[in-house]
């Protein structure tokens, strides 16, 4: 594989800023395994090196300059492969014998580039959104036990919301595999938020979430192969990401998890909010959340048709609940609540297909 010429006069600019005085005596790309001919023979690797043979003040010196390619291992976004530069400059250093990390950067739009070996930590910067969260409505309606006009046009409108984002596909199969994959093993999802569970946790017994972990991971075993449900999603639905204004206008935030993945996710993640709010106001349930959770569901389910979403939502609504019986995350949940929200988990876990009636039976 050869180094095109753009690329080598970009890398010697680079290079005479890192190591004022030398020159580039020969620069050209490393193969992933040049020495095998055998079954030892490597097929593939995850990055893309670069060896640089400089001259200059101090003798011949040789670099090696890193990037990454998109693959199926965990580097298919852009953000895995930065993760991945990042964390080797912030460890080699840490590994005795290691070769030593020089500089850390990333690539310009016009092939410039830009050192970050010293920076920090990363940030982001987004346009306001003027509005109130979902919450806010979701805390109103349970408390009054009336659900307005106003209030089934919005999740009347949220059902359209995710039938419109859920419209377009989503990039590759493997990503549905991975997030799978992600909504198991990952920090944040399932085995992330059994790990955060205090052993003494009032109402949840260790026991009780290696069952649901379990269910989970046989969970995986069924979805893992349905990469025909990959699609755009929002990834993180829940009513503190939904803002609506004084217009009525709609606006969504942090959205998450690459952006792709089974819609299940964000159908679970807002409606098993509808029984969360309505936890401390289960008498006002018919008449408040609960006419809510019917008109999301039906809208949803009558304007996109996915005859498969209900037999996929499951792993995605145990993944929630776990968040919302997290003593981190709500403390101040009542041990009743967190064994409501878990049992509803087991049931939804257990079986093959889940059933939006439950959710009524659920709060009574």
């Amino acid at each position: 594989m050869s180094v095109p010429s753009s690329s080598i006069s970009t890398l010697a600019e680079h290079v005479f800023r890192l190591y004022p005085g030398s020159r580039v005596a020969h620069i050209h790309s490393l193969g992933v395994d040049n020495e095998g001919g055998d079954e030892t023979t490597k097929g593939i690797g995850y990055g893309r090196p670069v060896r640089i043979e400089l001259d200059g003040p101090q003798g011949r010196k040789s670099l090696v300059f890193h990037t990454a390619r998109p693959d199926d291992f965990g580097h298919d976004r852009r953000s895995d492969r930065a993760q991945a530069m990042l964390l080797l400059w912030d460890t080699a250093g840490k590994v005795p014998l290691h070769a030593h990390a020089i500089d850390v950067g990333a690539l310009g739009g016009d092939g410039e580039l830009i050192s970050l070996a010293a920076a920090g930590e990363f940030y982001v910067v987004t346009e306001w959104c003027d509005g109130t969260p979902y919450a806010e409505d979701l805390r109103r309606v349970a408390a009054s036990g009336l659900a307005t006009d106003i209030d089934l046009s919005r999740a009347t409108a949220l059902a359209r919301a995710l039938v419109e984002i859920h419209s377009a596909p989503g990039s590759h199969p493997a990503a549905y595999t991975r997030a799978i994959r992600d909504l198991l093993g990952h920090g944040e999802a399932i085995f992330g938020l059994v790990d955060s569970y205090p052993v003494d946790t009032p109402g949840v017994s260790q026991n009780e979430l290696r069952r649901v972990e379990e269910s989970c991971l046989a969970w995986r075993w069924k979805l893992r192969g349905r990469t025909e449900r990959l699609r755009r999603i929002h990834g993180d639905f829940h009513p503190f990401n939904i803002l609506f204004d004084d217009a009525d206008t709609l606006r969504l935030l942090d959205t998450s998890r690459g952006s792709e993945g089974d819609p299940a996710d964000d159908v679970a993640c807002l409606a098993i909010n509808y029984l969360f709010f309505g936890l401390e106001h289960r008498s006002s349930w018919p008449s408040g959340l609960g006419m809510l959770w019917e008109r999301f569901w039906q809208v949803y389910l009558s304007e996109r048709r996915d005859p498969g979403l209900l037999a996929a939502v499951a792993p995605y609504f145990a993944w929630r609940g776990l968040v919302l019986a997290s003593p981190l995350w709500y403390p101040h949940l009542t041990a009743g609540d967190r064994r409501r929200i878990l049992a509803f988990v087991e049931r939804v876990l257990a079986a093959e297909e889940f059933d939006p009636a439950w959710g009524r039976e659920a709060m009574q």
